[in-house]
């Protein structure tokens, strides 16, 4: 008998690598999409039924209850391992190469550096819009104005420069083959082309990436299964 194994994502969020990692194994899911508080956009309470975090995305496997997108993706890749001969036969590469150091590189990159930037923008871009006295907007938005432009917009845009240059020459992130690090960097290279300031004519490398991974059939089932990947700014 097979063990079901159930993906409970949060709409528009990072939990779309994981629909898109298990529609190109073929793997069998079932899954729970838990929709965001419409005032808040925050996750809702129901997730905390799943794992203590209240976060999304969670997998569950039999007993086994994985949170945080890295280490599902790492636990999906050694659990259902891919066809040997297909085109992710190097979704973990060979230990002790070139393309292992990289995969390993970008799959902390992606959360460990990237994001935290890209979560700072939006929330510095939106707390002027929140509720409060009129005499403080004025305040809160100069004071948001000053840390994006001082502080996020800088290490954003060399974010973006850094990914550029890499991909100039590397067609994947880990080299000439699509890897877990692909998977782990696709939300953190949506949020920075959509918050960043760049076009497709400043960063060419990202954009045609992006519209590599957007041409996959896997990715577009999962866009069809979970819905679309970024929340509005």
């Amino acid at each position: 008998m097979t063990t079901r194994l159930t993906v409970h994502h949060l709409e528009t969020s990072r939990s779309h690598r994981v629909l898109w990692l298990l529609e190109e194994l073929g793997v069998p899911y079932e899954l729970v999409v838990h929709r965001r508080d419409p005032a808040t956009r925050l996750a809702p309470a129901s997730l905390k039924r799943v794992h203590p975090l209240g976060k999304a995305p969670v997998v569950v496997h039999g007993d086994e209850v994985v949170a945080e997108s890295g280490a599902i993706l790492e636990y999906l890749a050694d659990t259902f391992a891919p066809d040997p001969h297909g085109d992710l036969d190097q979704l973990l590469p060979t230990p002790r190469t070139a393309a292992h150091r990289q995969c390993r590189f970008w799959l902390h990159y992606a959360e460990g550096s990237l994001m935290n930037w890209l979560v700072m923008k939006l929330v510095f871009a939106s707390l002027p819009r929140q509720p409060m006295p009129f005499f403080v907007r004025p305040v809160a938005r100069a004071l948001c104005q000053a840390v994006q432009q001082r502080l996020i917009d800088p290490n954003v845009n060399t974010a973006l420069d850094f990914m550029e240059q890499h991909l100039a020459s590397h067609r994947w992130f880990a080299g000439e083959h699509l890897s877990l690090a692909d998977f782990q960097m696709s939300f953190a290279v949506e949020a920075a082309l959509s918050r960043g300031d760049t076009s497709a004519a400043q960063h060419p490398q990202l954009h045609a990436y992006l519209q590599r991974l957007h041409a996959r059939p896997a990715f577009q089932r999962a866009l069809a299964q979970g819905g679309p990947v970024l929340m509005p700014v």
